[in-house]
């Protein structure tokens, strides 16, 4: 069952020209894969960093697809407050869902805290964590795009090549599934590991381009 523990009411203060000012506020999102695992030494540890409140998930972090409390959170952020793992692993198993995370954060003006790892954007060694995570990301794409290419050279060369009608209806399923879901194509094609052009193509033969 997901929950949201609450720690400390929010703080409010005028500012010099007397208006209503809520300060920047620390919240935390812990996550665990299965139902069987307990958040309870994550949720200590975020609120002994300060955490004003923390969502608690239980699901498996391999992409963002029915993740409630992690949109949940992203939605109630705003800019200037920071959002607090115990690992940047309980954010995302994905380097590709990790960095879209990290940029939609950058991008709102929130900063992003680990408490068990050196990270915190809102440092100079921070903002080096994300152009290093740009870096790997890079690599992660270009890596899996060889692989692909050597697999169809490979069932090319042993005549077995027939394009996107090759793919599996486990797979196409699995596409329309996901999309019908509410899915977007990113967290499509990292989940299944296909190109997005068979994504596009599975979604546009099932009319749902």
């Amino acid at each position: 069952m997901n929950m949201r523990v609450a720690s400390q009411p929010l703080k409010v203060y005028m500012n010099i020209r007397g208006e209503q000012m809520t300060e920047h506020q620390r919240y935390g999102y812990a996550r665990v894969s299965t139902h069987d695992q307990h958040t309870t030494i994550q949720v200590e540890a975020l609120k002994a960093a300060g955490c004003n409140r923390v969502w608690e998930e239980k699901v498996s972090g391999t992409s963002r697809v029915s993740r409630a409390e992690l949109e949940s959170v992203l939605s109630y952020l705003r800019s200037g407050d920071t959002l607090v793992v115990t690992r940047i692993d309980r954010l995302a198993r994905s380097l590709r869902d990790l960095q879209d995370i990290i940029h939609e954060l950058k991008g709102r003006g929130v900063n992003l805290q680990a408490t068990e790892q050196p990270i915190d954007t809102s440092t100079a060694a921070g903002k080096a964590f994300l152009d290093m995570l740009g870096v790997f990301a890079e690599f992660e794409t270009n890596l899996r795009r060889e692989r692909q290419l050597d697999g169809i050279a490979m069932a090319k060369a042993a005549g077995k090549y027939k394009g996107t009608a090759s793919l599996k209806q486990e797979l196409k399923d699995q596409v329309i599934n996901l999309f019908k879901s509410g899915a977007k194509q990113v967290d499509i094609i990292n989940q299944v590991g296909i190109g997005r052009t068979s994504v596009h193509s599975i979604l546009k033969a099932a009319g749902l381009k």
